[in-house]
């Protein structure tokens, strides 16, 4: 396998956790079929992390935010909408000029 860029994953999470970690998985699975190599933070925080609780979200947030400085592209999958999370995460990416991707799976 050639993996051409290190992408992080934008996707709803909060309000609806079991329809959108179907999804963000969808979104991986896409990601990785386009030889991309994928990494969806809010999969993988909240399994150690609780999201529910705001510190602790915060802290999520903020950590996935650092590896913006690595990553090739940020990829947002928009099919349930853009939450609060994504929108800071889109503005970070512009800020820092990581080119920014929307996509659609549905």
């Amino acid at each position: 396998y050639q993996f051409t860029m290190k992408v992080i994953i934008e996707s709803p999470y909060r309000f609806n956790v079991e329809r959108n970690t179907l999804y963000a998985q969808k979104a991986l699975l896409d990601s990785l079929n386009r030889n991309e190599s994928p990494l969806a933070f809010h999969l993988f925080y909240t399994q150690v992390l609780n999201d529910l609780d705001e510190k602790e979200r915060f802290q999520g947030i903020m950590a996935s935010f650092q590896w913006h400085k690595v990553a090739d592209l940020l990829a947002v999958y928009t099919d349930y909408g853009v939450s609060y999370g994504m929108k800071l995460a889109i503005n970070l990416a512009k800020k820092n000029k990581l080119k920014i991707e929307e996509r659609a799976i549905l």
